[in-house]
Protein backbone atom coordinates (compact mmCIF):
# COMPACT_ATOMS: atom_id res chain seq x y z
CA UNK A 1 0.00 0.00 0.00
CA UNK A 2 1.20 3.75 -0.95
CA UNK A 3 2.92 5.52 2.15
CA UNK A 4 1.49 8.87 2.73
CA UNK A 5 -1.05 9.14 -0.34
CA UNK A 6 -1.43 12.97 -1.28
CA UNK A 7 -5.05 14.59 0.29
CA UNK A 8 -7.09 15.50 -2.67
CA UNK A 9 -10.05 14.46 -4.86
CA UNK A 10 -10.39 11.86 -7.62
CA UNK A 11 -13.01 12.51 -10.16
CA UNK A 12 -14.10 9.26 -11.31
CA UNK A 13 -16.37 8.29 -13.63
CA UNK A 14 -18.00 5.33 -12.83
CA UNK A 15 -18.52 2.50 -15.61
CA UNK A 16 -22.03 0.56 -15.53
CA UNK A 17 -22.18 -3.02 -14.29
CA UNK A 18 -20.48 -2.90 -11.00
CA UNK A 19 -21.11 -1.16 -7.55
CA UNK A 20 -19.20 2.40 -6.45
CA UNK A 21 -17.14 0.34 -3.79
CA UNK A 22 -15.77 -2.10 -6.38
CA UNK A 23 -15.03 1.01 -8.93
CA UNK A 24 -13.49 3.20 -5.82
CA UNK A 25 -11.33 0.08 -4.53
CA UNK A 26 -9.76 -0.02 -8.32
CA UNK A 27 -7.86 3.20 -7.27
CA UNK A 28 -6.05 1.45 -4.07
CA UNK A 29 -2.91 0.68 -6.18
CA UNK A 30 -1.74 4.20 -6.43
CA UNK A 31 -4.04 6.10 -3.95
CA UNK A 32 -3.44 2.80 -1.04
CA UNK A 33 -6.49 1.77 1.47
CA UNK A 34 -7.25 5.44 3.06
CA UNK A 35 -10.73 6.35 0.77
CA UNK A 36 -14.02 8.01 1.41
CA UNK A 37 -16.84 9.23 -1.07
CA UNK A 38 -19.08 12.16 -0.94
CA UNK A 39 -22.05 9.73 -2.51
CA UNK A 40 -22.46 6.26 -4.35
CA UNK A 41 -24.18 5.36 -7.13
CA UNK A 42 -26.41 2.24 -8.17
CA UNK A 43 -24.68 -0.65 -9.85
CA UNK A 44 -26.64 0.13 -13.13
CA UNK A 45 -25.97 3.96 -12.69
CA UNK A 46 -22.52 5.33 -14.07
CA UNK A 47 -21.13 8.97 -13.94
CA UNK A 48 -19.58 11.09 -11.29
CA UNK A 49 -18.36 9.59 -8.09
CA UNK A 50 -16.42 12.32 -5.98
CA UNK A 51 -13.55 10.16 -4.08
CA UNK A 52 -11.46 11.50 -1.38
CA UNK A 53 -7.48 10.60 -0.79
CA UNK A 54 -5.24 10.44 1.83
CA UNK A 55 -6.02 12.83 4.93
CA UNK A 56 -9.08 14.53 2.72
CA UNK A 57 -11.16 11.64 3.43
CA UNK A 58 -12.06 13.74 6.39
CA UNK A 59 -13.55 16.85 4.45
CA UNK A 60 -16.35 14.20 3.04
CA UNK A 61 -19.35 16.22 5.06
CA UNK A 62 -18.51 19.12 2.68
CA UNK A 63 -19.18 17.30 0.05
CA UNK A 64 -22.12 15.01 0.62
CA UNK A 65 -24.89 18.15 0.55
CA UNK A 66 -24.08 19.46 -3.02
CA UNK A 67 -26.48 19.66 -5.66
CA UNK A 68 -26.76 16.90 -8.43
CA UNK A 69 -27.46 16.60 -11.95
CA UNK A 70 -28.34 13.50 -13.76
CA UNK A 71 -29.88 12.63 -16.98
CA UNK A 72 -31.64 10.05 -17.15
CA UNK A 73 -34.01 7.36 -19.67
CA UNK A 74 -36.86 6.18 -18.03
CA UNK A 75 -39.64 3.74 -19.74
CA UNK A 76 -43.25 4.28 -19.71
CA UNK A 77 -45.37 1.49 -19.32
CA UNK A 78 -44.22 -1.02 -17.33
CA UNK A 79 -43.21 -1.30 -13.26
CA UNK A 80 -39.95 -2.09 -12.04
CA UNK A 81 -39.58 -4.15 -8.49
CA UNK A 82 -36.72 -1.93 -7.84
CA UNK A 83 -37.48 1.54 -10.13
CA UNK A 84 -34.38 0.19 -12.48
CA UNK A 85 -33.39 -2.35 -14.82
CA UNK A 86 -32.29 -5.07 -11.81
CA UNK A 87 -35.64 -5.26 -10.34
CA UNK A 88 -38.59 -7.68 -11.78
CA UNK A 89 -40.58 -5.84 -14.53
CA UNK A 90 -43.92 -5.91 -15.18
CA UNK A 91 -45.71 -4.37 -18.44
CA UNK A 92 -48.96 -2.22 -17.92
CA UNK A 93 -50.49 -1.89 -21.20
CA UNK A 94 -50.86 1.80 -20.83
CA UNK A 95 -49.53 4.48 -23.15
CA UNK A 96 -48.69 8.03 -22.43
CA UNK A 97 -47.63 10.61 -24.20
CA UNK A 98 -45.41 14.00 -24.76
CA UNK A 99 -47.80 16.68 -23.42
CA UNK A 100 -49.13 13.97 -20.41
CA UNK A 101 -45.64 13.74 -18.99
CA UNK A 102 -44.94 17.75 -19.83
CA UNK A 103 -47.96 18.26 -17.37
CA UNK A 104 -46.91 15.78 -15.00
CA UNK A 105 -43.62 17.02 -13.96
CA UNK A 106 -44.07 20.93 -12.42
CA UNK A 107 -45.99 18.29 -9.22
CA UNK A 108 -42.67 16.40 -9.56
CA UNK A 109 -40.41 19.77 -8.88
CA UNK A 110 -39.43 21.99 -6.17
CA UNK A 111 -40.04 21.08 -2.60
CA UNK A 112 -41.54 17.62 -2.42
CA UNK A 113 -42.20 14.59 -0.19
CA UNK A 114 -40.35 11.59 -1.86
CA UNK A 115 -40.96 7.79 -0.65
CA UNK A 116 -37.36 6.34 -1.42
CA UNK A 117 -37.53 2.83 -3.17
CA UNK A 118 -37.26 -0.02 -0.88
CA UNK A 119 -34.33 -1.43 -2.78
CA UNK A 120 -32.24 1.57 -1.30
CA UNK A 121 -29.56 2.02 1.14
CA UNK A 122 -31.71 3.75 3.49
CA UNK A 123 -32.08 2.62 7.26
CA UNK A 124 -35.12 0.96 8.71
CA UNK A 125 -34.69 -0.48 12.55
CA UNK A 126 -30.65 -0.23 11.61
CA UNK A 127 -30.25 -1.98 8.51
CA UNK A 128 -29.65 -1.36 5.28
CA UNK A 129 -33.60 -1.12 3.37
CA UNK A 130 -32.43 -2.99 0.52
CA UNK A 131 -31.00 -6.28 2.55
CA UNK A 132 -34.79 -7.03 4.00
CA UNK A 133 -35.72 -5.94 0.47
CA UNK A 134 -33.61 -9.05 -1.51
CA UNK A 135 -34.83 -11.54 1.45
CA UNK A 136 -38.31 -11.19 0.65
CA UNK A 137 -39.27 -9.01 3.30
CA UNK A 138 -42.35 -5.82 3.15
CA UNK A 139 -40.02 -2.68 3.58
CA UNK A 140 -41.84 0.30 4.41
CA UNK A 141 -39.57 3.57 4.06
CA UNK A 142 -40.96 6.71 5.10
CA UNK A 143 -40.81 9.70 3.20
CA UNK A 144 -38.55 12.32 3.27
CA UNK A 145 -38.20 15.99 1.85
CA UNK A 146 -36.38 16.57 -1.18
CA UNK A 147 -35.44 19.13 -2.96
CA UNK A 148 -35.46 18.89 -7.37
CA UNK A 149 -34.88 22.16 -8.46
CA UNK A 150 -35.21 21.59 -11.89
CA UNK A 151 -37.02 18.24 -13.86
CA UNK A 152 -36.90 18.82 -17.88
CA UNK A 153 -38.39 16.54 -20.47
CA UNK A 154 -35.25 16.52 -23.23
CA UNK A 155 -37.09 13.86 -25.12
CA UNK A 156 -39.81 11.44 -25.65
CA UNK A 157 -40.92 9.15 -28.06
CA UNK A 158 -44.11 7.88 -27.94
CA UNK A 159 -43.11 5.02 -30.27
CA UNK A 160 -41.08 2.96 -27.64
CA UNK A 161 -42.51 5.33 -24.51
CA UNK A 162 -38.84 6.66 -23.03
CA UNK A 163 -38.24 9.66 -22.00
CA UNK A 164 -35.11 11.20 -22.12
CA UNK A 165 -35.03 13.26 -18.86
CA UNK A 166 -32.67 15.75 -16.53
CA UNK A 167 -32.49 16.43 -13.38
CA UNK A 168 -31.04 18.85 -11.23
CA UNK A 169 -31.73 18.43 -7.65
CA UNK A 170 -30.43 18.18 -3.80
CA UNK A 171 -28.52 15.57 -2.27
CA UNK A 172 -31.29 12.36 -0.99
CA UNK A 173 -33.48 12.68 -3.93
CA UNK A 174 -33.81 9.39 -5.90
CA UNK A 175 -33.97 9.15 -9.74
CA UNK A 176 -35.93 6.02 -9.71
CA UNK A 177 -38.76 7.09 -7.24
CA UNK A 178 -38.99 10.36 -9.66
CA UNK A 179 -39.47 8.20 -12.27
CA UNK A 180 -42.08 5.87 -10.59
CA UNK A 181 -44.42 8.88 -9.22
CA UNK A 182 -44.04 10.31 -12.80
CA UNK A 183 -45.74 6.75 -14.42
CA UNK A 184 -48.18 6.81 -11.62
CA UNK A 185 -49.05 10.09 -12.70
CA UNK A 186 -49.47 9.99 -16.34
CA UNK A 187 -51.03 6.61 -15.36
CA UNK A 188 -48.45 4.04 -17.44
CA UNK A 189 -45.99 3.26 -14.75
CA UNK A 190 -42.32 4.13 -15.12
CA UNK A 191 -38.99 2.78 -14.15
CA UNK A 192 -35.45 4.49 -15.03
CA UNK A 193 -33.32 2.45 -17.73
CA UNK A 194 -30.38 4.66 -17.59
CA UNK A 195 -28.95 6.87 -15.19
CA UNK A 196 -25.97 9.03 -15.30
CA UNK A 197 -24.46 11.61 -12.91
CA UNK A 198 -23.17 14.00 -14.64
CA UNK A 199 -22.51 17.11 -11.71
CA UNK A 200 -21.87 17.17 -8.16
CA UNK A 201 -21.60 20.53 -7.02
CA UNK A 202 -19.25 22.79 -8.93
CA UNK A 203 -17.20 19.27 -10.08
CA UNK A 204 -18.36 17.30 -13.84
CA UNK A 205 -17.91 14.19 -15.20
CA UNK A 206 -16.23 15.83 -17.82
CA UNK A 207 -13.00 16.33 -15.84
CA UNK A 208 -13.57 12.68 -15.27
CA UNK A 209 -12.01 9.40 -15.95
CA UNK A 210 -12.47 5.75 -15.90
CA UNK A 211 -11.52 3.72 -12.90
CA UNK A 212 -9.02 1.77 -14.53
CA UNK A 213 -7.83 4.84 -16.23
CA UNK A 214 -6.91 6.51 -13.22
CA UNK A 215 -5.71 3.29 -11.42
CA UNK A 216 -2.73 3.21 -13.87
CA UNK A 217 -1.95 6.53 -13.50
CA UNK A 218 0.69 8.46 -10.48
CA UNK A 219 -0.79 9.34 -7.34
CA UNK A 220 -2.05 12.93 -7.71
CA UNK A 221 -1.95 12.58 -11.24
CA UNK A 222 -5.14 12.23 -13.25
CA UNK A 223 -8.40 13.17 -12.69
CA UNK A 224 -6.98 14.86 -9.07
CA UNK A 225 -7.36 17.36 -7.45
CA UNK A 226 -5.86 19.08 -4.24
CA UNK A 227 -7.33 18.99 -0.67
CA UNK A 228 -8.64 22.55 -1.17
CA UNK A 229 -10.95 21.73 -3.69
CA UNK A 230 -13.28 19.85 -1.20
CA UNK A 231 -13.54 22.86 0.54
CA UNK A 232 -13.93 25.72 -2.15
CA UNK A 233 -17.11 27.08 -0.84
CA UNK A 234 -15.43 27.73 2.31
CA UNK A 235 -14.57 31.43 3.81
CA UNK A 236 -10.23 31.24 2.78
CA UNK A 237 -8.01 32.56 5.18
CA UNK A 238 -3.71 32.47 4.27
CA UNK A 239 -1.77 31.82 7.31
CA UNK A 240 1.76 33.32 7.66
CA UNK A 241 4.63 31.03 8.47
CA UNK A 242 4.20 31.00 12.38
CA UNK A 243 0.47 31.13 11.82
CA UNK A 244 0.33 27.47 10.04
CA UNK A 245 2.42 25.96 13.20
CA UNK A 246 0.36 27.15 15.46
CA UNK A 247 -2.40 25.44 13.49
CA UNK A 248 -0.22 22.61 12.96
CA UNK A 249 -0.22 22.13 16.74
CA UNK A 250 -3.85 22.75 17.13
CA UNK A 251 -3.86 26.01 18.41
CA UNK A 252 -5.93 29.08 17.47
CA UNK A 253 -5.37 32.04 15.02
CA UNK A 254 -7.64 35.52 14.45
CA UNK A 255 -10.04 35.88 11.73
CA UNK A 256 -12.35 38.49 10.25
CA UNK A 257 -14.44 38.86 13.54
CA UNK A 258 -17.72 38.91 11.20
CA UNK A 259 -17.12 35.34 9.87
CA UNK A 260 -19.36 32.62 12.17
CA UNK A 261 -18.39 29.31 10.31
CA UNK A 262 -16.34 26.99 8.81
CA UNK A 263 -13.32 28.71 6.95
CA UNK A 264 -10.50 27.08 5.12
CA UNK A 265 -6.72 28.09 6.29
CA UNK A 266 -4.40 27.91 4.19
CA UNK A 267 -0.53 28.10 3.61
CA UNK A 268 1.52 30.79 1.42
CA UNK A 269 1.39 28.66 -1.10
CA UNK A 270 -2.65 28.22 -1.52
CA UNK A 271 -2.32 24.70 -0.23
CA UNK A 272 -5.53 23.66 2.43
CA UNK A 273 -3.88 22.95 5.69
CA UNK A 274 -6.26 22.87 7.89
CA UNK A 275 -10.64 24.20 8.43
CA UNK A 276 -11.41 25.42 11.17
CA UNK A 277 -14.74 26.80 12.96
CA UNK A 278 -14.92 30.49 13.19
CA UNK A 279 -16.22 32.59 16.22
CA UNK A 280 -15.75 36.08 17.73
CA UNK A 281 -12.85 36.54 15.59
CA UNK A 282 -11.16 32.99 16.60
CA UNK A 283 -10.93 30.39 14.30
CA UNK A 284 -10.29 26.95 16.39
CA UNK A 285 -8.90 23.75 14.51
CA UNK A 286 -11.49 20.96 13.63
CA UNK A 287 -9.35 19.29 10.71
CA UNK A 288 -6.03 18.93 10.42
CA UNK A 289 -4.19 17.88 7.26
CA UNK A 290 -0.81 18.93 7.90
CA UNK A 291 -0.19 18.47 11.36
CA UNK A 292 3.18 20.44 12.57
Amino acid sequence: MPDGAPAGLVLVDKPAGISSFAAISRLRSPYGKKLGHAGTLDPFATGLLLVLTGRATRLASYLVGADKTYEATIQCGARSTTGDPEGEITATGQRTSEQSVLDALPALTGEIEQIPPAASAIHIDGERAYRRFRRGETVTVPARRVSVHAFTLMHFDPATQEATVVVRCGSGTYIRSLARDLGELVGTGAYVTQLRRTEVGSFSVADAADPDLISAAPAGTCCWLPAGAAVGGLQQRTMTADEREVVGHGGRIPVDPSWVDDVALLDETGALIAVAAAEAGVAAPKIVLVPA
